[in-house]
């Protein structure tokens, strides 16, 4: 009996000790990629812009063109990183506006970070909500968009209210599950709805807003989370899934380019904000859990 016992207490033990390392291995499976020395990302800025912009090339007053200020030129502190408890904290001042960029493309991955505002606004954004926001699958050069700040990519956009809202950015498309927009109604995202194709090519404006608010009282960190694979992504905001979209593309002289992967773009955009806990692993599939909103 006692030989008996001891078998069994020698055989939980080993499932105990396998559960661990699982366990350790899940954890480990994670990358993270903030650090104090930004040692994972490059930087781009564009311009102080200013109220009357309206896309235009910004120019002086003798009509000649102002260049950006470019890539890797860290004025005015644009970017720093902070520690709080030991624990990195990337700063985007906002004054202007651009972005910090992955050195490194990904693809098939879980990305998870925290968000919280901070209290300074700049010109054109110093009477509107706060706003930045996180670019995937990003391709090519910095400077490409409406505002010459970031590359071609999508956005899971980061702004007061509107966490989770897609935009496109340059000539970039997507399907997302969604009611029509009409009017000047905006497509409203709905994992009840078919796929509704918007974006460059479309015929459809680049937008579309969040299911529900799922944002963290003013103060307080607000946890975001994208899962892309293959061509489909997923927003999620505190845990709750605001947005599903699929069939990720750009266009490229007309024709239809897929977008599977590319760098992640923090975006500078006239907001005080700090970011936490980046980190991002790498997915073999979509979770069982997400896999019914593709159907």
């Amino acid at each position: 009996m006692k030989t008996r016992l001891k078998l069994i207490a020698v055989a939980a033990s080993g499932v105990l000790f396998l559960f661990a390392m699982s366990s350790c291995h899940e954890e480990d499976a994670w990358t993270p990629l903030l650090d104090k020395d930004l040692s994972r990302w490059e930087m781009y800025l564009s311009y102080r812009h200013t109220p009357d912009y309206k896309g235009e090339v910004p120019r002086d007053e003798k009509g000649e063109i102002i260049q950006p200020i470019g890539y890797n030129k860290n004025v005015d502190s644009a970017f720093s990183v902070l520690e709080e408890q030991g624990q990195p904290i990337l700063r985007i001042r906002g004054e202007i506006y651009g972005c910090v960029y992955t050195k490194q493309q990904f693809e098939n991955y879980d990305l998870k970070l925290k968000v919280k505002w901070g209290v300074k606004k700049w010109v054109p954004r110093t009477d509107k909500l706060n706003d930045s926001g996180l670019l995937y699958h990003s391709i090519g050069e910095c400077g490409v968009d409406y505002w010459r700040a970031w590359m071609l990519s999508h956005e899971f956009q980061i702004m007061e209210g509107h966490m989770g809202d897609y935009w496109n950015i340059a000539g970039s498309a997507i399907d997302v599950r969604a009611l029509i927009p009409e009017g000047k109604m905006c497509a409203v995202a709905s994992d009840r709805q078919p796929f509704l194709a918007i974006g460059a090519g479309t015929g459809l404006d680049g937008f579309c807003l969040r299911s529900e608010d799922h944002e963290s009282p003013r103060g307080e960190w607000t946890e975001i989370e994208l899962m892309c694979f293959e061509d489909k992504s997923v927003h999620i905001v505190n845990g709750h899934v605001v947005m599903v979209l699929q069939h990720s593309r750009y266009m490229d002289n007309g024709k239809v380019v897929p977008l599977t992967k590319g760098k992640i773009q923090l975006q500078s955009e006239a907001t005080e904000v700090f970011y936490k806990d980046i980190r991002i692993k790498s997915i073999m599939s979509l979770p069982g859990e997400y896999a019914p909103y593709f159907k």
